[in-house]
């Protein structure tokens, strides 16, 4: 009751009190996204495609073909329908591009930056052939120390590279000596793959945020140097064995299909540098993509089949080159059947210090 002499305020009109209930923003954005779900898929890939046409052919612009991706799933399957993978266009789009192989006419550029004071690698696309280009930012890999072995952890996010995230992509390892090493992705890359049962991938697969992220290491290649006991005169030999993705599937299928069949290994070996009379040292052609002399460097060749030696192969294309053109600089050009998680991973086993090599 009110004292005597004041008065009760009068209680709010309708719409009064309508003006005093806030909107539920749960609500609001429910609406909003069933809004745009609501459009026709045919308009869809209209807007997807004027948006890839409209400057997103290269990052950063390209951003903008993956944030329709990410408006809604009707968004997304109509963007998986109009983006091609990198073996059609050459261009890396989504995260799962990174493990799609490359381009089969011209090779994917990419360089690496290392960073000596924390071990970080960090893998970037590039934009043109100049030393300052910036890049699009693809992986990282940092190098961890596990009692005799050395591991490599590659993630996506570069300020969290460990095992129990979900940004993880996958690892390198070695052995004792430096000198073989396994790659490990973190998805199977076929249908009945098992998954390492190492040490370290039971102690960090409980710390994965996701339970729909698969925590297990799955083994997708081998790369080896040639034991070189005698300190022989010459450059080291270098072979790797890799589970390589079907250049056939199409995007669509690789994003929506959770296995694959195996598909048989691909084999492959360094081309062997030829001895430069004048220069008195081996050399190797990279065409201007590296130009500090240095062991790390490398080029990629098919290699035979052991178990099929009168097979053809072309041993002169270079799928993948690596090499060093400032102190902590490196360029990586990889093209099909591997991928750009494949060639940073064969590209890191470099680094090493191989114990048993010249």
């Amino acid at each position: 009751m009110p004292r005597d002499g004041a008065q009760a305020a009068p209680p709010p009109e309708r719409g009064e009190m309508d003006e005093v209930v806030e909107a539920d923003p749960d609500t609001e954005a429910e609406d909003q996204e069933e809004r745009w779900a609501r459009l026709l898929p045919e308009l869809l890939s209209d807007v997807v495609r004027r948006v890839e046409a409209s400057g997103g052919e290269r990052w950063p612009a390209r951003k903008d073909v993956v944030s329709c991706a990410c408006v809604c799933r009707r968004w997304r399957d109509a963007a998986v329908s109009v983006v091609r993978p990198p073996a059609e266009s050459g261009k890396i789009t989504f995260p799962s591009s990174l493990k799609q192989p490359g381009p089969r006419e011209r090779p994917m550029q990419c360089f690496i930056k290392r960073n000596k004071n924390n071990s970080t690698f960090y893998l970037y696309l590039g934009f043109t052939s100049s030393p300052v280009d910036k890049g699009k930012f693809l992986m990282a890999a940092r190098r961890f120390r596990r009692g005799p072995h050395t591991e490599y952890i590659i993630s996506l996010d570069a300020e969290d590279l460990s095992q129990g995230s979900n940004a993880y992509m996958g690892k390198l390892r070695s052995d004792f000596w430096g000198t073989n090493f396994k790659i490990y992705d973190s998805k199977p890359p076929y249908d009945g793959a098992k998954a390492s049962s190492s040490r370290s991938s039971r102690r960090f697969g409980s710390r994965r945020i996701s339970p729909q992220v698969s925590a297990g290491n799955y083994e997708v290649g081998q790369v080896s140097y040639k034991y070189n006991l005698l300190k022989s005169r010459g450059p080291r030999r270098m072979y790797c064995t890799l589970e390589c993705p079907s250049a056939q599937e199409t995007w669509e299928n690789s994003l929506k299909t959770k296995f694959r069949r195996p598909l048989g290994p691909t084999t492959l070996r360094n081309k062997a540098p030829r001895w430069h009379e004048h220069l008195q040292c081996w050399c190797l052609n990279f065409h201007g993509r590296v130009t500090v002399a240095s062991v790390k460097n490398f080029q990629l060749v098919a290699a035979a089949d052991p178990s099929e030696p009168t097979t053809n192969v072309d041993d002169e294309t270079v799928l993948l080159q690596f090499g060093k053109v400032d102190s902590d600089m490196f360029t990586m050009d990889y093209r099909q059947p591997l991928s750009a998680f494949q060639a940073f991973a064969i590209s890191l086993s470099s680094f090493g210090t191989k114990l048993a090599c010249e």
